[in-house]
């Protein structure tokens, strides 16, 4: 059964060299585990998803000037996430404040082609039917 994300979760991008973070903001007062539970709607970039230490994207313009800089040598840039949509799929059956719940199953898209996913949901207590 999948498990409630919370603030705090450890996230994962395929094209980021480094782990990211999940910050959950306190608005809508329903917390697992003492920590404020995470919905779909928790994707804004820097705001929710923190950056993924360096990016390898092509499709990414800092990554693509820096490799084409470098006679087409693949040269990471600095992560900056871009995640318009939200998290799917959710748990549709648990609402958090209004909104899906997010389990640790969930996935998010960025623009530049990576997908992020939840690595350690921020808590093991509580899961989501």
């Amino acid at each position: 059964m999948p498990i409630q994300v919370c603030n705090g979760a450890t996230l994962a991008c395929t094209c980021g060299l480094a782990p990211g973070s999940l910050a959950v903001l306190p608005l809508r007062r329903v917390l697992t585990s003492g920590q404020p539970a995470a919905t779909v709607m928790d994707h804004q970039p820097f705001v929710n998803v923190q950056p993924f230490g360096l990016c390898i994207s092509p499709a990414n313009p800092a990554v693509a000037a820096a490799t084409a800089a470098a006679l087409g040598v693949l040269t990471p840039q600095p992560c900056l996430p871009v995640t318009p949509a939200p998290w799917v799929p959710g748990a549709s059956t648990v609402l958090v404040g209004g909104e899906p719940a997010l389990d640790n199953g969930g996935t998010l898209n960025c623009i530049w082609g990576g997908v992020v996913s939840v690595v350690v949901p921020g808590q093991v207590t509580h899961l989501v039917p």
